[in-house]
């Protein structure tokens, strides 16, 4: 039977790109629920229907436009999401966290979110204790917010900013953006991006051309992160520790 994997997009800039092309390399039939139309992107507070989780054999919560602890904005949405990552975590459905989403897991298990003293944006190096949950090295960050820990959540990955990832049951979270692509990064600058690295006295084109340098070895240690994932972390039993 083919198994089937949740797609969770935040905002029409914010496609799971390479992440997803590995889990269809995988033999997983993908479902991509996009919360925020474009249409809405300036008033994101919608009102949505999750899908029901047990439907699913894996869920990906991608990265997002606005912070994990902004219950005024987008609390319209974001606490359902929340009360659906609840939900998978009783069935034992794997859930892999990117950015926002690795926040949201870090919130709804008993962490919390708030800003980070300053910025994480660009290519960034990160240490990884468990390489085949997701290596260590060279990663691209864009966050002003990072996570504290849940209080069963286990640190893996880490940097001088930020907690950089965690494991929690069946629950896998990662600050950095695994799915990054050129053509990604140019939609961020062209949605309020590009003004956000001027104001930090930084080139939006620089950033970009070194992400197109990236993109093939990108794709590949993104394809590590889905492969980690799925076979150290989905495989578990449910509700294991």
């Amino acid at each position: 039977m083919t198994q089937r994997v949740l797609i969770v997009q935040h905002d029409h800039c914010s496609p799971p790109g390479a992440v997803a092309e590995r889990f269809r390399e995988r033999g997983y039939e993908e479902t991509l629920f996009q919360i925020v139309p474009e249409a809405d992107f300036e008033n994101p507070g919608v009102e949505v229907e999750f899908p029901d989780v047990r439907g699913f054999d894996a869920i990906v919560v991608m990265g997002s436009y606005w912070s994990a602890w902004d219950d005024d904005l987008i609390g319209s949405w974001l606490r359902p999401e929340m009360e659906m990552l609840r939900e998978a975590d009783e069935a034992g459905v794997p859930v892999l966290g990117i950015c926002f989403g690795g926040q949201l897991l870090a919130r709804t298990h008993g962490g919390s979110v708030a800003r980070a003293p300053e910025p994480e944006i660009g290519f960034v190096e990160v240490t990884s204790e468990r390489e085949e949950l997701a290596p260590g090295g060279r990663w691209f960050a864009w966050h002003y917010d990072r996570w504290q820990l849940p209080p069963q959540g286990v640190e893996f990955a880490r940097n001088a900013m930020a907690s950089q990832g965690f494991i929690l049951r069946k629950n896998l979270a990662v600050q950095f953006h695994p799915e990054l692509s050129s053509d990604m990064l140019t939609g961020w600058c062209d949605n309020g991006g590009r003004e956000m690295l001027a104001g930090m006295g930084r080139s939006a084109d620089d950033l970009i051309a070194q992400a197109r340098d990236w993109d093939e070895r990108g794709r590949e240690r993104a394809h590590a992160v889905v492969d980690g994932f799925l076979d150290n972390v989905a495989s578990q039993e449910a509700r294991a520790s």
